[in-house]
């Protein structure tokens, strides 16, 4: 496992990091029992991931807390988050307080290291920051967090307004965003100002179902190309992106997405979701390797750098309810 500084937090995290929120939920998403669920957890620490990212909405901090009971508190990297609205409503920052000491009875800890505010959209950013902020701040000198973060909703920001705003202010010492190889807006409008202000990052988003789902990604290019927006060609051919798999490059798309925007500069943690231990290894293997030869780089960023919001689907659960 390669090791990284989250930004200026001084806290030092593994650059893959054990997303529990996604479709996959642990396992939860297929059925698992929480108790399989602890037993992966553990399977991707004792493979050296140190960073856990979990939130409230998930429901999967308590799979969580039991799996790094017995370990040391200070091996392991805790990212939580709360929400700023309820039922559509925003709550009040006593509300958020209280969310964030629920969480920590859940995790079975007195503190967490990174506590965001999770999902804020741009409407919602000023009362985050004037409202909520004070009151972390406030956690944080109580000793309830260690670091303040903050996400973005990005399937309903795709530009970033949000966190362009964000990543210029106090008090959020770490960010959460969405990244991959067909959303790479990040590159020039967020990732310069993170480095230059030792702002953590987190990747979401790297490969959701686009990547993983050969017909997804087929049917995206096609709508792409109808619209003009890519070359024509690209849509036509069965394997639209083979141009990454050869001797040399990567053995498939996904280790391919991971391998891009790991070494992309201003990126400290990619967050991978699974709910199976086959696939543990294949993952934090894939974060851990090279980085793509040049010219497959060049190519995605000549071909998909001009996109936004590609490949930003909500957790299939979410699709149902629509």
């Amino acid at each position: 496992m390669n090791y990284t500084s989250l930004g200026k937090t001084g806290i030092r995290v593994s650059v893959a990091g054990l997303g529990c929120g996604g479709n996959s939920l642990l396992g939860l998403g297929r059925g698992a029992s929480r108790d399989e669920c602890a037993d992966l957890v553990r399977a991707a620490l004792d493979l050296g991931v140190n960073l856990l990212d979990t939130a409230e909405p998930y429901g999967t901090e308590d799979i969580v807390g039991a799996a790094i009971k017995g370990r040391k508190r200070d091996e392991v990297v805790i990212s939580t988050k709360s929400r700023i609205r309820r039922n559509g409503e925003l709550i009040t920052p006593a509300a958020v307080v209280e969310s964030l000491e629920q969480s920590l009875s859940r995790l079975g800890t007195e503190s967490v290291d990174v506590f965001h505010l999770h999902a804020i959209a741009p409407a919602d950013y000023d009362f985050a920051l004037n409202e909520v902020a004070p009151a972390l701040e406030k956690a944080k000198a109580e000793g309830k967090l260690k670091h303040i973060g903050i996400t973005e909703t990005g399937p309903h920001d795709p530009s970033q307004q949000m966190l362009s705003r964000a990543i210029h202010d106090r008090p959020w010492e770490v960010i959460m965003l969405a990244f991959s190889m067909m959303n790479q807006a990040a590159r020039r409008t967020v990732f310069p100002t993170t480095q230059e202000r030792g702002i953590g990052t987190l990747l979401m988003f790297v490969v959701r179902n686009i990547f993983s789902q050969p017909d997804r990604l087929r049917a995206e290019l096609k709508a792409l190309a109808d619209s003009g927006t890519i070359p024509k060609g690209l849509s036509e051919t069965p394997e639209p992106l083979d141009f990454l798999i050869h001797e040399g490059g990567a053995a498939t798309i996904t280790e391919a997405a991971y391998r891009y925007v790991r070494h992309q500069p201003g990126v400290d943690v990619v967050l991978f979701g699974t709910g199976r231990r086959e696939h543990l290894s294949a993952n934090i293997a894939a974060i851990n390797k090279p980085p793509l030869p040049e010219a497959a780089k060049e190519k995605l960023h000549k071909l998909f750098g001009e996109l936004t919001g590609i490949g930003l689907d909500l957790p299939d659960r979410f699709q149902s309810r629509k």
